[in-house]
């Protein structure tokens, strides 16, 4: 459960051995992080539909040598038909959460992998992209992961049609097609098969020019220092400011020296529940979070290590995948792409059969909110990838998890293990995790951040001392309800020392 990789001239991380094997091929061929990465992920898109796929959105980290990594925002807008008013007059106070092509904005995936690839990749796109349209053109096993998923797809997509059990095999020729188009440029699925469809599911929510605009943006990422390093995410519309706020909390706090004692864990929770509580009026996209990171101070002077705080009286899981590749030049990438919930808004292209997100369950319905539900604007996102680097700027580690609301509470965990606790990758990842849970979808912790209770996972020593403390405590399997956490670790020799979250039983850590 708690294995660590070693490599010496490349490592890739993600939740599926097909993946990591492409990944490694590319750097075995001289390819770049990059260049394994998005092979990586391709590979998911057509192996994982339920977690990730070129109907989702994507965001990335890269590390290329010393100083700050660049940050790729490539999350999509809503289309020009998006009308808040006529969600409202139907009776929603909610965006749709299924069924409903409103909740699906473009999607930014493949433009994201243009972008990477543009900027620092080194094999032709062709090339990157062929181990995604063998698995999808020739066949593939479905995993045991996925099979639970597909009982959500039931007649919706006749490529899942023979799939039973694990072992079963299923080809997915419209994804095929998809990839191979985008082998010759944007245009090639944005505007070929993949838009036409998806023009025609829309109903009115996109037109020709939303397609034909590039969803990919170069930002600036948002740095914290904690623990001795610099730890590195997104801007919003992300929400990785409250992995950086928690942090900036923590760091302050008198830790125990042993995660297994259950003032580590009311520590912990505290910081991700001060960090979150107002997320919904904090989080839009072109926020500034700069007054919130700012904040850590105030908000730790709130933690009573005795008892558990009313954050609400302080102001007015989900389904991603995340992988991590580092090549032997030292380049790190930190990627997380997503459809939101499982098979996203279980709304398929009719042409390729490509799923669509659900990421606009992020917009707000409330009138005049900042993350109003508004054409051209991006929705908040959990999306949550996490780059950490040395005092002298050299990279330390590539991590991220899926976990929807709990991705910030997931990693804080993960990097508090590995940067205070000095525990191994696959002792920091491996080992019994809490998140906050509402109930629900997995995205509504923040609607009532009183009511979240603190789901333990199996192996968690901390109910009792939690509960002592004042919090409702639930106890839970371990699993995928907790994450799947990737991580690789340049150790000071050079050697890269990986895991892949065991929760995700087919993940795989490889390297060369």
């Amino acid at each position: 459960m708690l294995n660590t990789r070693y490599a010496r001239s490349g490592m890739v991380c993600t939740v599926d051995h097909l993946a990591s094997s492409a990944g490694v091929a590319m750097l075995e061929r001289g390819g770049s992080a990059a260049d394994a990465a998005i092979a990586a992920n391709a590979v998911l898109a057509v192996t994982a539909p339920h977690m990730c796929g070129l109907g989702g959105d994507l965001f990335a980290l890269v590390h290329d040598g010393s100083g700050a990594p660049a940050a790729l925002n490539a999350s999509g807008r809503a289309g020009s038909g998006a009308d808040p008013e006529r969600l409202r007059a139907e009776g929603h106070d909610r965006m749709p959460h299924r069924h409903d092509v409103r909740s699906a904005p473009v999607p930014g995936c493949a433009d994201g992998w243009l972008a990477l690839h543009g900027r620092y990749g080194r094999l032709p796109a062709a090339e990157v992209l062929a181990p995604a349209i063998r698995h999808a053109r020739d066949g593939f096993p479905v995993s045991p992961l996925m099979v639970p998923a597909l009982e959500t797809v039931g007649p919706l997509c006749e490529d899942f049609a023979p799939a039973r059990q694990a072992g079963d095999l299923i080809r997915r020729p419209g994804v095929a097609r998809a990839l191979e188009a985008l082998t010759a440029g944007r245009d090639g699925f944005y505007l070929g098969e993949f838009g036409e469809g998806l023009l025609a599911v829309g109903g009115g929510e996109y037109t020709e020019d939303d397609l034909a605009k590039d969803s990919a943006q170069w930002v600036d990422p948002l740095r914290a220092r904690a623990f001795g390093h610099d730890v590195w995410t997104m801007p919003p519309n992300s929400q990785g400011y409250l992995l950086l706020l928690a942090l900036g909390i923590a760091e302050g706090l008198d830790l125990p020296a042993d995660p297994a004692d259950p003032l580590w864990a009311h520590l912990l929770v505290e910081a991700a529940r001060l960090a979150g509580h107002d997320r919904l009026e904090v989080l839009f996209d072109g926020a500034s979070v700069d007054g919130a990171l700012g904040s850590a101070a105030a908000r730790r002077a709130l933690i009573d290590p005795a008892g558990r705080a009313a954050v609400r009286d302080l102001t007015a899981p989900g389904d991603t995948t995340y992988l991590c590749a580092v090549d032997g030049d030292g380049m790190g990438v930190s990627l997380i792409q997503s459809n939101a919930a499982g098979f996203g808004s279980l709304v398929f292209e009719p042409h390729t059969g490509i799923n669509l997100h659900n990421r606009g369950i992020g917009f707000s319905l409330v009138p005049g909110h900042p993350a109003e539900y508004g054409p051209g604007r991006r929705p908040p996102h959990t999306l949550v990838p996490a780059l950490v680097t040395r005092p002298d700027g050299s990279l330390r580690s590539v991590v991220g998890t899926m976990g929807g609301d709990a991705q910030p509470q997931i990693l804080l965990q993960v990097l508090t293990r590995l940067l205070v606790h000095g525990r191994t990758a696959g002792e920091a990842v491996g080992a019994p995790r809490w998140r906050l849970a509402a109930g629900g979808t997995g995205f509504d912790t923040w609607h009532a951040p009183d009511q979240a209770v603190v789901e333990v996972e199996e192996g968690g020593p901390w109910g009792e001392g939690l509960r002592d403390r004042g919090h409702p405590v639930a106890a839970a399997p371990y699993g995928s309800a907790f994450g799947h956490a990737h991580l690789i670790d340049v150790l000071p020799s050079g050697v890269l020392a990986g895991a892949a979250d065991p929760r995700s039983v087919i993940g795989a850590a490889a390297g060369l």
